[in-house]
């Protein structure tokens, strides 16, 4: 099923708030916030932030129906020193959808975004160290692994690792 990929505004804050919950209950190891510290968030709260202008902020996937299935986060440093680096963040796509290369291209989309940002020479993300199709996907995308925070975060006792990634963009 083909979907559409745009910038989400404050109007779909509800739709976002519903979708990041789901992806933080279902994948809590995927995720530095966790359900407990979002699920009292005011989708006013929610819808402010989206509402934000500039190529950074959150991208969804959707289906023809216009239901959000996947959304990835697109952010940048804001020191002036650590301004070339972009940040993908909160990268999920509801199970039903999943392995239909809607992940690719959402993560496709933002590259092309953060092409656009002036000064922007390199995206950055951060990936649970045993989540191989998420690897496998940003390694098929241009990001390259540059090492593995142990014990990044803490979840149910347990710590988990964390690969850190980087993708250069082209002609930077």
């Amino acid at each position: 099923m083909t979907t559409a990929i745009r910038r989400l505004g404050s109007d779909d804050a509800a739709a976002f708030q519903a979708l990041r919950l789901q992806g933080l209950l279902e994948c809590p190891t995927a995720f530095a916030s966790s359900h407990e510290e979002e699920a009292g968030e005011p989708v006013s709260a929610v819808a402010a932030r989206l509402g934000a202008e500039g190529a950074c902020g959150v991208y969804g996937a959707f289906t023809p129906d216009g239901t959000l299935v996947a959304v990835a986060g697109l952010g940048r440093e804001s020191m002036a020193k650590m301004a070339h680096k972009g940040v993908l963040w909160g990268m999920y796509v509801a199970p039903a959808w999943r392995r239909q290369g809607i992940a690719q291209a959402l993560v496709t989309h933002l590259l092309a975004q953060a092409v656009r940002e002036p000064g922007l020479r390199q995206v950055m993300l951060g990936v649970h160290a045993r989540n191989e199709p998420a690897l496998a996907l940003y390694r098929s995308l241009g990001f390259v692994a540059w090492g593995t925070e142990p014990a990044a975060a803490w979840v149910d006792g347990e710590p988990q690792d964390e690969t850190w990634m980087v993708c250069p963009l082209p002609g930077r």
